[in-house]
């Protein structure tokens, strides 16, 4: 039975998609069975490891709203052992629509549950929002990792978001867990990068990984080649923590590597 890890955060622009893609990735390469879910209308993951749009195609829309299994919609990526269930533009109008559903925020629960018997590891990308499709994706989800910029501003929200976790747990999926925080986009010589690594470390302690991912060239660009920074340049920094944050991951759920 695989575990399935929602990777959310409400502001955007804090390494989220780089981390469902990467880590994913990792976990591929070290010969896991693993599946990335888009749950982003603005479809990063997607096409951050290769995916072109088809408008025949399903997507993860089709199996919240339109009842499509889910098994319909999976499709290969580049990496062996790695699937990806994509995200469309159509999914922006989802939230509207389940309005009126019964069971509106189990939608993804019961379209992915199944999948858990195929895979070692689902990784759901959540959109930059609290909303209804996030909300599905907590309630859906085992446990949950949160990426956290190293600056001030991106610690605005970790309170908000923590006690939305704590909600979910409280309503809604009692099982869930927090996987960890993880410091993203750090830089060494910036004085306000480390005083956010102590900062979160003092206050979260045993929740935070120890994996640092650091700010990285090649790890910005290789979105636009749409390949994860593993097949676009397997010598960078950026490769490096990744694969360090995957065997972390792995330790941390009880795997000797």
């Amino acid at each position: 039975m695989g575990k399935i890890v929602a990777i959310v955060n409400q502001k955007g622009g804090v390494g989220k998609t780089t981390t469902a893609v990467n880590l994913a990735a990792s976990l591929a390469v070290l010969d896991f069975k693993v599946l990335l879910i888009d749950a982003d209308p603005q479809a990063n993951a997607s096409s951050g490891v290769g995916y072109e749009q088809n408008d025949d195609a399903l997507s993860i829309y089709d199996c919240m709203v339109g009842g499509n299994l889910a098994q319909e919609a999976i499709v290969q990526t580049k990496i062996p052992h790695m699937d990806l269930l994509p995200a469309t533009i159509d999914l922006v109008g989802a939230e509207i629509e389940m309005i009126s559903f019964d069971r509106r925020e189990y939608r993804m629960k019961d379209a992915i549950y199944t999948l858990k018997n195929d895979y070692d590891f689902i990784f759901i990308d959540c959109a930059p929002s609290l909303g209804l499709i996030t909300l599905n994706s907590l309630v859906a989800a085992d446990s949950v990792l949160i990426p956290v910029q190293c600056e001030y501003f991106a610690l605005e929200g970790l309170g908000k978001l923590l006690n939305t976790v704590r909600l979910v747990q409280s309503n809604m999926n009692p099982d869930l867990a927090i996987e960890g925080i993880l410091l993203t986009m750090y830089t060494s010589r910036y004085k306000s990068s480390n005083a956010v690594v102590e900062d979160v470390k003092l206050h979260c302690k045993d929740i935070v990984f120890n994996t640092v991912i650091s700010r990285n060239v090649r790890l910005s660009e290789a979105p636009s080649f749409g390949k994860p920074i593993v097949l676009y340049d397997v010598q960078s920094r950026g490769n490096t923590n990744y694969l360090n944050l995957a065997k972390e991951f792995l330790l941390k759920n009880g795997y000797t590597i």
